[in-house]
């Protein structure tokens, strides 16, 4: 197939996150055989307006599949509001006869989906079993979406997400402190109150020869907060949300990120983070543990184990050399995690599914 259009639902390019993340770097790097139209399913702003804005997706993907044809669809879900009106979505495709490909990004879906009545089960389950093709982040998403949604194995297709391989990055062999970086929102599922708290409890020694940055959004003024009544001002940054070269800048003068989420898929500032050749700290939650290995390419510690957390983050001001090797080892995992390799397995799954309902 020479030319392929692809009409991609999803999240407002405007907005932050990792879905934004992943649909940027599709649409940036594609190459030009693949032909997007891109529809906002959830802006920015108020629930009116959010409402507002996904009955004109509605109006816009009616009027896309009449007149451009499309071969497929690639919708980008998550869990709660998305995944009810992403149900919505692929009903359409299918009514459509078209390839429709669900791409599931949720870091708690499971919790999500537990304690939803048994007829809304039902409904996501009938509604996600019409797709053509299931994206998901990792083997043990593949087995909870097969377990619990009623997907066939052929169906559910792992694709990690991808990053764009930086072509250079710092030595950091001569860190006289030790930079301790978080990206992300800034809350309780991510972890960042166990993260300050986890500093804190540095032993003064240690804590002297490094500092924390915090960046992201949520609940940025609640961690504010929490410094003084630490004592940790002159040793902790609080940053509001980051855009792409800040961010680069921060990966590139951390020696250490840190992520003690409770739950994820796979997210992409771990990787971004390991590409830049960083150690980093994490938990074994969502397709992290088929990332990162304990003491080869990264540290694993329980979500919500403070006095964990702290040990290796003191293991990383005290030990130059594991620190080092843990960031080496880091960027040689997730090379193969490439952006290039990622839209080459992406086209791929593209064709495959054309050719299957179009047989």
């Amino acid at each position: 197939m020479s030319s392929i259009k692809i009409t991609m639902l999803g999240e407002s390019l405007e907005r932050q996150g990792g879905i934004v993340s992943v649909e940027k770097l599709i649409l940036e790097e594609t190459n030009s055989d693949i032909q997007f139209k891109h529809i906002t399913t959830l802006p920015n702003g108020s629930t009116v307006h959010k409402v507002l804005v996904f009955l004109q997706a509605i109006g816009e993907l009616f009027w896309n599949l009449l007149n451009q044809r499309p071969d497929l669809i690639h919708i980008h879900v998550s869990d709660r509001g998305s995944a009810f009106r992403h149900s919505i979505t692929t009903l359409i495709g299918w009514l459509f006869q078209k390839s429709v490909i669900i791409h599931t990004h949720s870091a708690d879906f499971h919790l999500f989906y537990s304690k939803l009545p048994q007829l809304l089960k039902q409904w996501l389950s009938w509604s996600f079993c019409k797709c053509t093709r299931f994206i998901v982040l990792s083997d043990s998403w593949k087995n909870f979406y097969i377990e619990n949604l009623g997907l066939k194995s052929e169906q559910v297709i792992v694709l990690p997400n991808p990053v764009k391989i930086p072509a250079q990055i710092p030595q950091r062999i001569d860190s006289k402190q030790i930079l301790f970086l978080f990206l992300g929102r800034i809350g309780e599922r991510k972890g960042a109150f166990d993260l300050i708290k986890a500093f804190a409890s540095i032993p003064v020694a240690q804590q002297s020869q490094a500092k924390l940055l915090i960046a992201g959004d949520g609940d940025v003024e609640q961690a504010r907060s929490l410094l003084p009544t630490l004592n940790l001002i002159d040793y902790i940054t609080i940053l509001d949300w980051v855009d792409k070269e800040k961010r680069d800048d921060l990966l590139t003068k951390a020696d250490v990120f840190v992520l003690p989420s409770y739950n994820e898929g796979l997210p992409m500032a771990l990787l971004e983070a390991m590409s830049w050749g960083l150690a980093v700290i994490t938990t074994p939650v969502g397709g992290i543990p088929e990332i990162v290995t304990q003491n080869q390419n990264g540290l694993l510690v329980n979500p919500g184990n403070i006095q964990q957390l702290s040990e290796a983050m003191q293991s990383l001001i005290t030990d130059k050399n594991l620190r080092i090797s843990l960031g080496n080892n880091a960027r040689v995992r997730v090379k193969n995690l490439d952006i290039n390799n990622y839209l080459t397995s992406l086209r791929c799954i593209y064709t495959a599914a054309i050719n299957l309902e179009s047989s």
